[in-house]
């Protein structure tokens, strides 16, 4: 369903697979500055970690691209990188297994670069029936006509573009919900720019109005 609220990201639904953060691909990552997709993509694995959301990580042929980026493996400092040979990961089954066996089917997919780490498992995946969303801020390609190009692609086949920041709003959906938002703002408010400022007055707010007894 592509509309209508069950097509809004759910926690309890939604798993999160992040492909390739690697030396060799920040290389020739030249759609976006990389430091903004560094910052982007470890503030989406902070968001999953305060939902609970299960977060997939891997890497391809890492002994010549090198590991995954430290600061998005000390996000998830226990989890080793599912490493693979295939460029497109939903042809390794040791990725697709794992997310099949989460039972959920809003599969969260980003990854460098875009028009091809990203894309392939995303355009596979959603004809083979899952409901593919594709973060396009915390993925990049090796120009910006092939990162837009992808994106372009990749809606013609049923994904659904959406950037880090949405996905967190999604998962959050109510400001009643403290306890998750109190865990979402101390996790990305150093990731989201402006919007983190704006956030952190948010629960500002929330705590003096609780704080009074209103």
């Amino acid at each position: 369903m592509k509309n209508g609220i069950e097509a809004l990201l759910r926690p309890e639904n939604s798993i999160l697979v992040l492909i390739d953060h690697q030396p060799f691909q920040f290389a020739n990552l030249n759609s976006h500055e990389p430091t903004m997709i560094i910052n982007n993509v470890v503030g989406l694995a902070k968001a999953a970690k305060v939902f609970n959301v299960p977060t997939v990580l891997t890497t391809v042929v890492k002994d010549r691209g090198g590991k995954l980026i430290k600061q998005l493996q000390d996000v998830f400092p226990e989890q080793e990188p599912i490493d693979r040979t295939f460029i497109n990961t939903w042809e390794d089954p040791n990725v697709v297994d794992v997310v099949k066996k989460s039972g959920r089917k809003q599969l969260i997919l980003a990854g460098l670069w875009t028009e091809i780490c990203l894309a392939m498992p995303a355009i596979q995946a959603a004809g083979e029936g899952w409901d593919v969303f594709g973060v396009t801020d915390a993925s990049g390609g090796v120009s910006l006509e092939a990162h837009q190009m992808a994106v372009h692609r990749m809606v013609q086949a049923g994904v659904t573009p959406i950037t880090w920041l949405a996905v967190a709003s999604e998962w959050q959906r109510d400001w009643a919900r403290e306890q998750t938002a109190q865990a979402l703002g101390s996790s990305v408010f150093e990731y989201a720019g402006g919007s983190g400022v704006a956030f952190a007055w948010e629960l500002q707010l929330l705590a003096a109005r609780a704080g009074s007894g209103a």
